[in-house]
Order: C-alpha cells, then sequence, then structure tokens
C-alpha cells in the first residue's frame, strides 16, 4: 500500500495543491497529515484528493471548528494528536504533530508521523518502527517543501521535493 504523509502546509495553496497531485499520481490508498494546515483556506486544494485523508491538528490551527467543517468530504478520521489509525493492509500508524506528543502513546503501532521541525527525517527505533518527519509542505522555513511517500509492504519511505515537477516509480 502507498501512503502519502505530509505536514506543516502553513496555507502555502500552491504547495498544498502540488502535494495533493503528487499523491494522486502515486495512486496513494490514503494520505495521513501530521498537523498545522492554519485556516480554512487551506481546505479547498485537499478536496482534489482521490483517497482518504488522516490526520490531526498542529499548535497553529487557526479554527479547528471551521478545518473540521472543510475536511468532513474529505477527511476519514481528523482530530487532536495522537491520532491512532488501521491502514487498509493491517499496518498501524500513529500521528502527532511534535514528536514529544509520541510519550502519551500507550498502543503499539509500526510507522509513527511527526511534524512541526520542518525538518525531513526518517528512523527506526530498537523495535523496529519506523519514525517519519515529512518535512514542511509550505517551504516558508527552509525553502525545501517536501512530502514522503510511504510503501507499507517495506516499510521505506522516499522524500519528494515539491519545488520539482513530481517523478516516481508507480
Amino acid at each position: 500500500m502507498r501512503v502519502g504523509v505530509f505536514a506543516d502546509s502553513h496555507d502555502h495553496l500552491d504547495n498544498i495543491r502540488l502535494a495533493v497531485q503528487c499523491f494522486n499520481q502515486a495512486e496513494c490508498s490514503c494520505v495521513l497529515f501530521a498537523g498545522d494546515l492554519v485556516s480554512t483556506i487551506a481546505v479547498p486544494p485537499l478536496r482534489g484528493l482521490k483517497c482518504p485523508l488522516v490526520g490531526c491538528f498542529g499548535d497553529n490551527e487557526g479554527n479547528k471548528i471551521g478545518l473540521l467543517a472543510g475536511l468532513s468530504m474529505v477527511s476519514k478520521l481528523f482530530q487532536d494528536p495522537p491520532v491512532h489509525y488501521r491502514g487498509e493492509d493491517g499496518t498501524r500508524f500513529v500521528i502527532v504533530h511534535m514528536k514529544p506528543q509520541l510519550r502519551l502513546v500507550r498502543d503499539d503501532f509500526d510507522v509513527a508521523v511527526f511534524g512541526h521541525t520542518h525538518k525531513p527525517r526518517m528512523y527506526r527505533d530498537e523495535n523496529g518502527r519506523l519514525f517519519i518527519n515529512p518535512g514542511e509542505t509550505s517551504g516558508w522555513s527552509f525553502g525545501h517543501p517536501t512530502v514522503a511517500l510511504l510503501n507499507t509492504e517495506t516499510l521505506t519511505a522516499d522524500f519528494v521535493e515539491l519545488t520539482q515537477r513530481p517523478s516516481f516509480q508507480a
């Protein structure tokens, strides 16, 4: 199963559109979001997703009620972190905005998704669980907007820079 992962879009509408295009071209089964859409103007581009969105709020959301109302058309699950989600293939995900929020997680998981630092990072812990920070979708902080594409069969992910035309193998 292919899963799209993004975070920290901070109302950058053009890059949200590029992320949606990337996820649709990759034929993702679902997309996971680790917080900081920020305002309701970020919702309309997400309606172009051809798969469900699952995610959590970050620390910069300005209107949670408005975001929830707008996201109800595309989101399977969206709430305060931590968000637990089981993929169609049984992969267990936990989604938070800030990595320290994972300390609150008591349930086991295969993949942890987090954001907040705006820097892409991926590693495994001593139990073999995968941790992914897809970086910043906005590009506001570091000028390198990125998302991640996760393959749940191999539990590996690739970072995709949104400044380039997305390209990957089908």
